[in-house]
């Protein structure tokens, strides 16, 4: 291992200022270009900082590309999970293990840039805990913009919170607000509606939002429609609610139309008397059971998965 110069490692008893949280899936090519620009722009700021890499069970040499920047400069920690648990989950990983009084959390793609953390800092230290940073320019797909869009609408409306699409999970948190996440036994981790829910003094910055360095996102529609779908069953109880509300609609249609039949039938416009309310009826009924049955479901899935008390992650190794 190479040692550092005296003048940037900071000793042993001095407590680290900022701690980088980054979660490494798939990025092999990009670990060294990743950590060599927090290296640079971290020390700027400040020489008490580390940096947190989280390999959430990637298939390619990941792992390996962390080893060697730990073996290169012992400021850098990896964490290696024992399985691919989630961009989520890896985040808690890093986030328990880091020790700084301000923590950074940011992707590992460098579409997060390692020379806005300067400005998150300062920002900071105007009396915030949390400063999130807002891309005002994506660099994504027109694609991927709409899809986000989409899932942060609807996620702000079925968890009655307000969602950011411009808003990830690239920003910095004062201890207590980390510590406050910590606390949060929940089984299904969503970083930014967690940071939301703690509350705290906040504020936004606009950063630069860069191109990713290499290869592709990870997330698909499949991905994005679980991870909607966790998390709204997670946060919030308005689909029950909605569902409540569909069945007291339903009940009003079905009135309204057992009316006019029965007017029908009265006034002889009805020549096979039953067949269609009965089919309409059967139809209505047997799909809002079925709906209900299916998010009452859900929920008992997820209480299921909460009573078992598995942990959220599991370290198969560390370094540094």
């Amino acid at each position: 291992m190479i040692p550092q110069s005296t003048d940037l490692e900071p000793s042993l008893s001095q407590p680290i200022e900022i701690s980088i949280v980054s979660p490494v899936y798939q990025a092999a090519t990009i670990v060294p270009r990743l950590v060599e620009e927090i290296l640079q722009h971290a020390s700027a700021i400040t020489p008490s900082f580390e940096i947190i890499l989280v390999e959430d069970g990637s298939t390619d040499e990941s792992w390996k590309a962390i080893r060697a920047a730990c073996d290169k400069d012992d400021r850098v920690t990896g964490i290696k999970l024992s399985r691919n648990f989630g961009q989520h989950y890896a985040i808690t990983a890093g986030l328990s293990a880091a020790t700084g009084r301000w923590i950074v959390v940011m992707d590992c793609d460098l579409q997060d840039r390692p020379d806005q953390i300067a400005l998150l800092y300062q920002t900071a230290l105007n009396g915030y805990d949390t400063v999130c940073a807002q891309r005002t320019a994506r660099s994504d797909s027109a694609l991927k913009r709409l899809s986000s869009r989409l899932f942060y609408r609807l996620f702000s409306y079925l968890t009655e919170t307000k969602q950011d699409a411009s808003v990830a999970n690239f920003g910095i948190y004062n201890r207590k607000v980390i510590n406050a996440i910590l606390s949060m036994n929940d089984s299904t981790r969503y970083f930014p509606s967690m940071v939301q829910w703690v509350g705290y003094r906040q504020t936004r910055v606009t950063v630069l939002h860069a191109t990713r360095f290499e290869g592709k996102t990870t997330y698909n529609l499949r991905k994005l429609i679980r991870l909607a779908a966790n998390n709204i069953i997670s946060f919030s109880d308005k689909p029950l609610r909605l569902v409540v509300l569909s069945g007291l609609a339903i009940s009003g249609i079905s009135f309204l139309i057992g009316a006019a039949y029965f007017s029908g039938n009265l006034l002889g416009l009805i020549t096979v008397p039953g067949y269609t309310s009965i089919i309409v009826s059967i139809w209505l009924i047997a799909g809002m059971i079925i709906f209900v049955l299916g998010v009452v479901g859900l929920y008992v899935g997820k209480t299921f998965e909460k009573v078992k008390m598995r942990p959220n992650y599991l370290v198969d190794e560390r370094i540094n």
